[in-house]
Protein backbone atom coordinates (compact mmCIF):
# COMPACT_ATOMS: atom_id res chain seq x y z
CA UNK A 1 0.00 0.00 0.00
CA UNK A 2 2.70 2.45 0.94
CA UNK A 3 4.35 2.38 -2.47
CA UNK A 4 1.16 3.24 -4.39
CA UNK A 5 2.13 6.96 -4.66
CA UNK A 6 4.93 5.83 -6.97
CA UNK A 7 2.34 4.82 -9.54
CA UNK A 8 3.26 8.19 -11.05
CA UNK A 9 6.40 6.47 -12.36
CA UNK A 10 4.35 4.43 -14.81
CA UNK A 11 1.81 7.12 -15.80
CA UNK A 12 3.52 9.39 -18.34
CA UNK A 13 1.44 12.54 -17.75
CA UNK A 14 1.98 12.55 -13.96
CA UNK A 15 5.01 14.24 -12.48
CA UNK A 16 6.96 12.04 -10.05
CA UNK A 17 6.47 13.16 -6.45
CA UNK A 18 3.60 15.39 -7.52
CA UNK A 19 -0.11 15.01 -6.62
CA UNK A 20 0.12 11.26 -5.91
CA UNK A 21 2.46 12.06 -3.01
CA UNK A 22 0.13 14.62 -1.41
CA UNK A 23 -1.17 13.94 2.09
CA UNK A 24 -4.35 15.83 1.15
CA UNK A 25 -4.88 13.59 -1.89
CA UNK A 26 -4.47 10.53 0.35
CA UNK A 27 -7.18 11.78 2.73
CA UNK A 28 -9.51 12.57 -0.18
CA UNK A 29 -9.02 9.09 -1.66
CA UNK A 30 -9.71 7.52 1.73
CA UNK A 31 -13.01 9.33 2.43
CA UNK A 32 -15.09 6.61 0.73
CA UNK A 33 -12.92 3.89 2.30
CA UNK A 34 -13.61 5.31 5.77
CA UNK A 35 -17.33 5.39 4.92
CA UNK A 36 -17.22 1.69 3.98
CA UNK A 37 -14.61 0.23 6.34
CA UNK A 38 -14.60 2.75 9.22
CA UNK A 39 -11.47 2.57 11.38
CA UNK A 40 -10.25 -0.60 9.63
CA UNK A 41 -8.98 1.72 6.86
CA UNK A 42 -6.68 3.65 9.22
CA UNK A 43 -3.61 1.36 8.90
CA UNK A 44 -3.83 1.59 5.11
CA UNK A 45 -4.06 5.38 5.21
CA UNK A 46 -1.03 5.48 7.51
CA UNK A 47 0.89 3.19 5.15
CA UNK A 48 0.00 5.41 2.21
CA UNK A 49 0.94 8.65 3.97
CA UNK A 50 4.19 7.31 5.43
CA UNK A 51 5.57 6.86 1.91
CA UNK A 52 5.29 10.59 1.32
CA UNK A 53 6.07 11.88 4.81
CA UNK A 54 8.76 9.47 6.00
CA UNK A 55 10.10 8.23 2.69
CA UNK A 56 10.12 10.95 0.09
CA UNK A 57 9.86 14.06 2.30
CA UNK A 58 12.85 12.93 4.32
CA UNK A 59 15.05 11.25 1.74
CA UNK A 60 13.67 12.11 -1.66
CA UNK A 61 14.26 15.33 -3.40
CA UNK A 62 11.08 17.34 -2.90
CA UNK A 63 7.39 16.48 -3.06
CA UNK A 64 4.07 18.26 -3.50
CA UNK A 65 3.05 17.34 0.05
CA UNK A 66 0.03 19.69 0.21
CA UNK A 67 -1.32 19.50 -3.36
CA UNK A 68 -3.99 20.81 -4.35
CA UNK A 69 -3.77 23.58 -1.72
CA UNK A 70 -0.35 24.48 -3.05
CA UNK A 71 1.88 23.22 -5.83
CA UNK A 72 4.93 24.05 -3.71
CA UNK A 73 7.54 21.40 -3.10
CA UNK A 74 8.70 20.37 0.35
CA UNK A 75 11.42 18.06 1.58
CA UNK A 76 14.56 17.63 3.64
CA UNK A 77 16.58 16.34 0.68
CA UNK A 78 18.63 13.98 2.83
CA UNK A 79 19.80 11.92 -0.14
CA UNK A 80 19.06 8.28 -0.88
CA UNK A 81 22.68 7.20 -0.43
CA UNK A 82 23.24 8.96 2.89
CA UNK A 83 23.93 6.78 5.93
CA UNK A 84 20.95 8.33 7.74
CA UNK A 85 18.59 7.37 4.90
CA UNK A 86 19.90 3.82 4.66
CA UNK A 87 19.53 3.41 8.44
CA UNK A 88 15.97 4.81 8.44
CA UNK A 89 14.89 2.62 5.53
CA UNK A 90 16.40 -0.54 7.06
CA UNK A 91 14.74 0.14 10.43
CA UNK A 92 11.37 0.75 8.74
CA UNK A 93 11.78 -2.42 6.65
CA UNK A 94 12.56 -4.57 9.70
CA UNK A 95 9.69 -2.96 11.62
CA UNK A 96 7.25 -3.70 8.80
CA UNK A 97 8.33 -7.35 8.61
CA UNK A 98 8.00 -7.74 12.39
CA UNK A 99 4.52 -6.17 12.33
CA UNK A 100 3.43 -8.41 9.42
CA UNK A 101 4.69 -11.49 11.28
CA UNK A 102 3.16 -10.44 14.60
CA UNK A 103 -0.27 -9.67 13.08
CA UNK A 104 -0.05 -12.71 10.78
CA UNK A 105 -0.78 -10.45 7.81
CA UNK A 106 2.13 -12.06 6.00
CA UNK A 107 0.25 -15.39 6.09
CA UNK A 108 -2.85 -13.76 4.62
CA UNK A 109 -0.73 -12.28 1.84
CA UNK A 110 0.28 -15.76 0.70
CA UNK A 111 -3.25 -17.17 0.75
CA UNK A 112 -5.43 -16.89 -2.34
CA UNK A 113 -7.69 -13.87 -2.16
CA UNK A 114 -8.70 -11.83 -5.17
CA UNK A 115 -8.02 -8.53 -3.36
CA UNK A 116 -4.33 -9.50 -3.16
CA UNK A 117 -4.10 -8.71 -6.88
CA UNK A 118 -3.89 -5.02 -5.93
CA UNK A 119 -0.21 -5.69 -5.14
CA UNK A 120 0.48 -5.68 -8.87
CA UNK A 121 0.70 -1.87 -8.59
CA UNK A 122 3.47 -1.80 -5.96
CA UNK A 123 5.22 -4.71 -7.68
CA UNK A 124 5.70 -2.74 -10.88
CA UNK A 125 6.44 0.56 -9.15
CA UNK A 126 9.04 -1.30 -7.09
CA UNK A 127 10.62 -2.85 -10.18
CA UNK A 128 11.04 0.35 -12.14
CA UNK A 129 13.17 2.51 -9.85
CA UNK A 130 15.10 -0.36 -8.35
CA UNK A 131 16.16 -2.40 -11.33
CA UNK A 132 15.90 -0.02 -14.27
CA UNK A 133 17.69 2.89 -12.58
CA UNK A 134 14.72 5.18 -13.27
CA UNK A 135 14.44 7.80 -11.79
CA UNK A 136 17.18 7.12 -9.22
CA UNK A 137 19.69 4.51 -8.25
CA UNK A 138 19.04 2.48 -5.13
CA UNK A 139 22.03 1.79 -2.86
CA UNK A 140 23.12 -1.86 -2.78
CA UNK A 141 22.21 -2.21 0.92
CA UNK A 142 18.62 -1.21 0.14
CA UNK A 143 18.28 -3.85 -2.59
CA UNK A 144 17.47 -6.51 0.03
CA UNK A 145 14.24 -4.83 1.23
CA UNK A 146 13.24 -4.22 -2.40
CA UNK A 147 13.85 -7.87 -3.27
CA UNK A 148 11.99 -9.16 -0.20
CA UNK A 149 8.96 -6.97 -0.89
CA UNK A 150 9.05 -7.85 -4.58
CA UNK A 151 9.16 -11.58 -3.77
CA UNK A 152 6.25 -11.23 -1.33
CA UNK A 153 4.17 -9.26 -3.86
CA UNK A 154 4.92 -11.63 -6.73
CA UNK A 155 4.14 -14.67 -4.57
CA UNK A 156 0.84 -13.07 -3.55
CA UNK A 157 -0.04 -12.55 -7.22
CA UNK A 158 1.02 -16.06 -8.25
CA UNK A 159 -1.09 -17.80 -5.58
CA UNK A 160 -4.11 -15.99 -7.03
CA UNK A 161 -3.63 -17.13 -10.63
CA UNK A 162 -5.62 -20.41 -10.18
CA UNK A 163 -8.47 -18.49 -8.51
CA UNK A 164 -8.57 -15.92 -11.32
CA UNK A 165 -8.51 -18.73 -13.89
CA UNK A 166 -11.42 -20.51 -12.15
CA UNK A 167 -13.42 -17.27 -12.08
CA UNK A 168 -12.83 -16.81 -15.80
CA UNK A 169 -14.05 -20.35 -16.47
CA UNK A 170 -17.18 -19.70 -14.39
CA UNK A 171 -17.92 -16.54 -16.38
CA UNK A 172 -17.60 -18.44 -19.67
CA UNK A 173 -19.58 -21.46 -18.61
Amino acid sequence: MSIIPDVDLVIPFLEHRGPTHSVITAFMVFIPLFAIYNKKAIPYLIALIQHSVIGDYTTGSRIQLLWPLTTGYYGMEMGIESQANITIECVIFLTSIIIMLKTKDIVKLFQPHISNLIVTIPTFTLLLPTFLGFPLEVPILLMLPHLVYMFMFLASIIVNIPKVYQNCLKLRG
